[in-house]
């Protein structure tokens, strides 16, 4: 059964970190490119950062460039997003997403097929 899980959400103050994962089951990560996506109450779903299959290529939103980094270990079938300097404007639910092998139009949502379940940040002090 095709999965992706993430997890490490939770409260933080703000200035604080958190490393979020996102586990992919039911089949092999190395010829995936991942995303993260967020949506904030009320608002719609953003991109937030993707990585290309092999992780030689990474793209982020610019709110979150220079605080967010996104990585991957296809060995754990495993991708993850440190996030740095949280501000309460990051609270959001954080969603992994599956796309093909390139970040390509990576904020288009309609370049992803599969979402995970998602995990709460709340930046709060």
């Amino acid at each position: 059964q095709l999965q992706l899980v993430e997890s490490g959400g939770g409260l933080v103050q703000p200035g604080g970190s958190l490393r979020l994962s996102c586990a992919a089951s039911g089949f092999t990560l190395d010829y995936y490119g991942i995303g993260w996506f967020r949506q904030a109450p009320g608002k719609e779903r953003e991109g937030v950062s993707c990585i290309s299959s092999s992780g030689g290529s990474t793209n982020y939103a610019d709110s979150v460039k220079g605080r967010f980094t996104i990585s991957r270990d296809n060995a754990k079938n495993t991708v993850y997003l440190q996030m740095n300097s949280l501000k309460p404007e990051d609270t959001a639910v954080y969603y992994c997403v599956r796309r093909t092998m390139t970040c390509e139009r990576w904020a288009d949502l309609y370049e992803y097929d599969y979402w995970g379940q998602g995990t709460q940040v709340t930046v709060s002090s």
